[in-house]
């Protein structure tokens, strides 16, 4: 690993709607990330933000490996698409506010026509959740969201 970069400079979210904090490290099949939960967080609640949030969070830890990717070949970031969540477990039911959560995301699987695989891990002090997650990126997202909304 040579640079680190912003998170705005990897996934193509509104600020609003980006949640990493940073990136952190990464490597060719691989990409490890944080997020910092506060009172300011997007969803957070009383209790802090629900778990189930997490998904979200590694979703966008993946698109910052495509985006990663796509910078190392001189290319914007593309669109991706979440296709579905295996076995997503947490241990608990609330990201606390304060905690700081470590993610890494891993590329298991990629195939020519854009399906990926990813095993994914989520950690902090008081929290381990874990899943893998199956991903879509075509060459041409704007085309595929064309097609489905008619």
């Amino acid at each position: 690993m040579t640079e680190l970069y912003e998170v705005a400079d990897l996934v193509p979210h509104s600020r609003r709607m980006s949640l990493l904090t940073r990136v952190t490290a990464y490597g060719d099949q691989w990409l490890e990330a944080e997020v910092d939960i506060h009172s300011h967080s997007m969803f957070v609640e009383e209790k802090g933000v629900p778990t189930w949030i997490g998904v979200e969070y590694l979703a966008q830890a993946i698109a910052a490996y495509a985006g990663l990717q796509q910078r190392q070949q001189a290319q914007p970031p593309k669109l991706g698409f979440l296709l579905g969540t295996r076995r997503y477990q947490c241990n608990t039911e609330w990201f606390p506010i304060g905690e700081t959560l470590s993610i890494r995301v891993e590329c298991e699987m990629q195939a020519e026509n854009g399906l990926h695989v990813f095993r994914c891990e989520l950690r902090g002090k008081q929290v381990a959740a874990s899943a893998s997650l199956n991903i879509y990126q075509p060459d041409d997202a704007s085309q595929v969201i064309e097609e489905a909304i008619r």
